[in-house]
């Protein structure tokens, strides 16, 4: 079972006062309290959003907690935490906390630390707040984060920018809140070029050359500590399968959601994919990959890379 965060009895930092209220709020250890007023989730204003609860609800239907990519993506996660992080009872927050299988996963290597998810809808955070009932929980628009300067110790952002129109604002706003020698472990969809039907279905503005995320990264003044890709073993047949998928890119939504709920739903449990996964990753601990699925990226507020 992870370690829970019900020990810590206020934030290391002062949140502002949510819309509507004139007080700061204050966590209990099990929820957030304004005044009179207490509250699961934290929520401050969002605008326009490149993700749904809907889509929430049937990314996770579909996909479950055992998808190759996505058991790999968290694993590539905590051994970039581990090796990055300075302290042994960080400040984590997880933006784009969904199921809440990561923040879970912080827990269990850092029992010591806090883990926070954060969210831009508020389904999956009213969900995850019955589920982990010491981790707090809020909801806000990335490019106008309501943390405080120098706040945390590690972000992580996994598939998130791509959903964010003006995505170099977040990365100015989560530079903004590391901490000096904090961490962000940031996780994108590689390949222009193959945005395809499941690109649609679930708002993607873009996909990433490397070469790009790395310039909008410098621009928001953070340090590259690492980088590789995610999927090289299984790039070709999925350039393949994108290309393919193209085609579908005018039919009607109906028609492109049973594509995309096959497509992720195909191998997603299969032992061959997962243990490609595995070797792949053995091998990124000597090498990185100059092409994936996915553009993976470690950065750090006043780190060298090493």
């Amino acid at each position: 079972m992870p370690a829970s965060n019900s020990k810590e009895i206020s934030l290391p930092f002062q949140l502002p006062p949510p819309p509507g209220f004139g007080e700061n709020p204050r966590w209990t250890g099990t929820e957030f309290e304004i005044g009179d007023v207490k509250t699961r989730v934290l929520s401050y204003y969002t605008g326009r959003s490149g993700w749904t609860d809907e889509l929430t609800s049937f990314h996770e239907c579909i996909a479950g907690e055992d998808h190759y990519i996505d058991r790999a993506s968290r694993r590539h996660t905590m051994v970039s935490l581990r090796r990055w992080m300075k302290t042994d009872c960080p400040v984590v927050m997880d933006i784009g906390c969904s199921s809440g299988l990561m923040l879970k996963a912080v827990l269990n290597a850092f029992p010591r630390g806090l883990a926070i998810g954060a969210d831009y809808v508020s389904g999956p955070l009213e969900t995850l707040g019955g589920r982990l009932p010491g981790i707090p929980l809020i909801q806000f628009d990335l490019t106008s984060c309501p943390l405080p300067d120098m706040s945390v110790d590690a972000i992580v952002l996994l598939n998130v920018l791509e959903h964010i129109e003006h995505d170099e604002d977040a990365l100015a706003q989560v530079a903004r809140i590391l901490k000096p020698g904090g961490v962000a472990v940031i996780e994108v969809p590689a390949g222009p070029n193959l945005y395809d039907v499941y690109d649609k279905m679930l708002m993607h503005h873009r996909r990433y050359r490397m070469c790009d995320l790395l310039e909008k990264i410098s621009r928001a003044r953070l340090q590259v500590l690492e980088r590789s890709h995610l999927g090289f073993l299984l790039y070709p047949a999925f350039w393949a399968t994108k290309k393919l998928q193209k085609r579908h890119l005018n039919k009607g939504s109906a028609a492109q959601r049973e594509i995309v709920a096959r497509n992720i739903s195909t191998a997603s449990s299969h032992p061959l994919m997962h243990k490609l996964m595995e070797f792949e990753e053995r091998a990124r601990g000597r090498v990185s990959f100059p092409f994936g699925i996915r553009c993976l990226v470690t950065c750090g507020s006043g780190i060298r890379e090493r």
